[in-house]
């Protein structure tokens, strides 16, 4: 039953971090009410990059979920976004499979609670505001990819 209590405890303090990121809250609340992602624009508190949901799978694996930041995913459209810090610069540039979104892009959210419309966060936010370094980001989807002990030792 503790953990249970934890988890919903876990969702509930990245649910209130992902409402800090908008300055519209109460407007997210009742978008998320009705079933409606909330447009959340970035640049201030992150930074997202796009990529294909299979290979973003496999590169979350690779990094590690000690080490990830949130991501979202929309299983209906094969997307991913990956989190990222406000403060990217070119780290990830020539990283094919990512295309970053310029500070402004508005990235449609469902809660962190629950799943809208196919689109749900794979690597919930904790409440902590970790987000994925986008060197390991680069590395797990740069060529031949970052390897795990897994996959070297198979």
């Amino acid at each position: 039953m503790a953990t249970t209590a934890t988890t919903r405890s876990l969702r509930q303090a990245g649910q209130d971090w992902l409402l800090s990121c908008t300055p519209h809250p109460t407007a997210a609340r009742r978008a998320w009410d009705q079933d409606e992602l909330f447009p959340i624009p970035t640049g201030t508190h992150w930074r997202a990059a796009e990529a294909r949901l299979l290979p973003s799978v496999h590169a979350m694996k690779r990094i590690g979920s000690e080490r990830l930041g949130p991501v979202l995913v929309d299983v209906e459209a094969d997307r991913a976004w990956w989190l990222l810090p406000p403060t990217l610069g070119d780290e990830l540039d020539d990283v094919r499979p990512l295309l970053v979104r310029p500070a402004g892009w508005a990235l449609g959210c469902p809660p962190v609670l629950y799943s809208v419309g196919g689109r749900g966060w794979l690597e919930r936010p904790d409440g902590t505001g970790r987000l994925t370094d986008p060197l390991l980001l680069g590395a797990a989807f740069g060529p031949g990819g970052a390897r795990t002990e897994a996959e070297t030792s198979a």
